[in-house]
């Protein structure tokens, strides 16, 4: 038997009805599971393995037999014995560690990477070698780093390790200061000093043997890049002070002092979708020791109508320039060509086989069957021209690489 309900009853049971099912909804959401945080970077582990083997056509320093460095070419007739030389080298392997650290201040971001490619006193040996040392918060970064002098952009795909002559090219400790990041970027850094000299015809005086180095002030380092969808170009420049003083107890005063001082412009430009040209154009005196591959800063010039400074150290102006050009076949094949130099004004009183001139071309193939793995064929030239004796060099060269990518990383939560 149905029962009449009034027109109050049903309004109380509509509304009834209407709360349980807004309650149910919102309890229903209440209790979904709010959504996973987003995964953060904490740890990246990096590198590759890489493995070279080659011939040599011609003569270079045996410590230096798988890259191509103009200033270890002879500088005088077999000079490193006969020509022609097979090498296989593991020496560009590669292991690095990024680390990312949250702070009050922000992030605190990590690099640490070493290669086996040795030089200075372990040059010619496959054995550590630090490459970056450097930890960055914010718009400041402390450590060893590229200089802001140079620009790591510019280095071309090769396979050869040491890459263009004419390259402004240089890892150094530093405190930098960021404030612009970016694709468009402004830095500042104070850089270690240091530089070296040639003494030329009077390395063997004992005038010289007390005239010792010294450096006042760190190296400032400075660049601005303006960043594009075509590209960007980079304007960077160095001022340095280098001090000696003649510590001897005789007739002549050579304690003496100079600035050096450096502009360089670079840039990489979009050519289409395959090809990507980089160039730089250097200028300085007394940087010799940030390009890629140059001898000494500072030379010896006669004045020898003073009678208690008979010579003077000064700076060594040297140009530098890169053109290359990477081209993309096609996903599995690439291309890198091109062309450097390095050219320094020596000063009247070095040694007439002294380093005036280096030149420096590649060319490649490259074919990456599948991701994190490369095998590629490359030709190299490189030669030397002396300051004053007429004698040149030059090597030829044919490498073979093979290459395998690894990175992993790891994520907080």
């Amino acid at each position: 038997m149905k029962i009449p309900l009034s027109n109050e009853t049903k309004m109380a049971c509509m509304t009834t009805a209407f709360l349980l099912v807004v309650t149910g909804v919102s309890r229903a959401q209440n209790t979904t599971p709010p959504p996973p945080p987003e995964k953060q970077k904490s740890m990246e582990i990096y590198g590759f393995i890489q493995t070279d083997a080659g011939y040599d056509f011609n003569q270079i320093n045996p410590n230096w037999f798988d890259v191509v460095r103009p200033t270890q070419l002879p500088s005088y007739a077999n000079q490193y014995g006969t020509n022609g030389n097979t090498y296989f080298s593991v020496r560009q392997t590669r292991l690095g560690f990024k680390n990312y650290f949250d702070t009050p201040l922000g992030e605190l971001k990590t690099t640490f990477e070493f290669e086996l490619f040795g030089t200075g006193v372990d040059a010619g040996q496959t054995t550590f070698r630090l490459r970056h040392a450097y930890a960055e918060l914010g718009k400041f970064g402390v450590g060893q780093y590229w200089s802001p002098f140079m620009d790591i952009d510019v280095f071309p795909n090769t396979l050869e390790y040491w890459g263009p002559s004419g390259m402004v090219f240089f890892r150094n400790l530093q405190i930098r200061y960021m404030p612009i990041q970016g694709d468009t970027k402004l830095t500042f850094a104070l850089e270690r000093p240091g530089a070296s000299a040639d003494q030329g015809v009077y390395s063997d005086r004992i005038e010289l043997k007390g005239v010792n180095t010294r450096f006042p002030l760190p190296d400032f380092s400075a660049e601005f890049r303006q960043g594009a969808k075509w590209g960007y170009v980079e304007l960077a420049g160095i001022v340095r002070r280098i001090n000696w003083e003649d510590q001897n107890n005789d007739q002549y005063d050579l304690s003496g002092g100079t600035f050096g001082w450096g502009l360089n412009f670079s840039t990489n430009l979009k050519l289409g979708k395959g090809d990507v040209f980089r160039g730089q154009a250097v200028y300085g005196e007394g940087i010799e020791n940030y390009m890629n591959d140059a001898p000494v800063d500072i030379g010896i010039k006669n004045q020898l109508s003073n009678p208690t400074q008979p010579v003077k150290g000064v700076t060594l102006p040297i140009v530098g320039i890169v053109a290359f050009l990477d081209h993309t076949w096609s996903p599995k094949f690439t291309t890198s060509l091109g062309y450097s130099m390095d050219k320094i004004s020596n000063s009247d009183a070095q040694t007439p086989d002294a380093f005036k001139r280096g030149q420096y071309a590649a060319v490649n193939l490259l074919y990456t069957p599948v991701k994190n793995v490369m095998a590629g064929v490359e030709y190299q030239y490189g030669s030397r021209d002396n300051f004053s004796d007429g004698f040149s060099s030059h090597i030829s060269k044919v490498q073979f690489s093979f290459k395998y990518n690894f990175s992993q990383v790891f994520y907080k939560h």
